[in-house]
């Protein structure tokens, strides 16, 4: 990937981070993951995984998910509810990337905002290499593969991209810790919010 790629995406990523808080996830978020990916219809649950899998193989993945060594990011909406994810999982020296956003929420910039995301976490941590590996047919993924710049090899039915990432520098650090901090306070404010609502129907009823 080129500099002046890069500089973009990062720049892209900073726009983003205001206009689309992305937050790391924990173990805590593990119930709201599982929603997520259950939330997901028959056909878009192939296109994330690759193939259809139902609701229980759906509970293993999310329960095998290893939060001491991958990364998750998500999106929330005003009621904490998870929109998109992007699960990290780390190999030696490289990561895989998957992407997952519910249906009526795209084309909004979400997956855009969780890719950024999850790049910059990778050349953080040290890692050279980005990849993944999708079904060809999956449009929405390759769009984003393209628009980052990764390297992208079709053998039907199925696809892989591949990035190159460089080391980690100022811009990419702090660009971590800035997204992070936005993506808590976002995630606080609708945490009140939801608290203050609730509050407000309880007096109401009780009135």
């Amino acid at each position: 990937m080129s500099t002046a790629c890069l500089c973009a995406v990062a720049t892209e990523a900073k726009v983003w981070a205001m206009q689309v808080p992305v937050r790391e996830l924990s173990t805590a978020d593990r119930a709201e993951l599982e929603r997520h990916f259950l939330a997901l219809d028959p056909e878009d649950r192939r296109l994330r995984f690759g193939a259809a899998i139902g609701d229980a193989t759906v509970r293993a993945y999310v329960k095998w998910i290893a939060f001491d060594r991958d990364t998750v990011f998500g999106v929330t909406d005003d009621n904490l509810r998870l929109l998109g994810v992007a699960h990290l999982a780390r190999l030696p020296g490289a990561a895989e990337l998957g992407i997952s956003v519910l249906s009526g929420h795209r084309l909004r910039g979400v997956g855009g905002a969780l890719m950024a995301r999850a790049v910059m976490r990778a050349r953080n941590v040290g890692l050279r290499t980005l990849f993944m590996h999708c079904l060809a047919e999956n449009d929405a993924i390759m769009h984003l593969a393209r628009k980052l710049g990764m390297d992208i090899v079709t053998q039907a039915p199925e696809a892989d991209a591949r990035l190159s990432l460089p080391p980690a520098d100022a811009s990419s650090l702090f660009g971590e810790v800035l997204e992070q901090r936005v993506a808590l306070f976002d995630h606080a404010l609708k945490a009140q919010s939801r608290l203050l609502v609730a509050a407000l129907k309880g007096s109401a009823s009780g009135a």
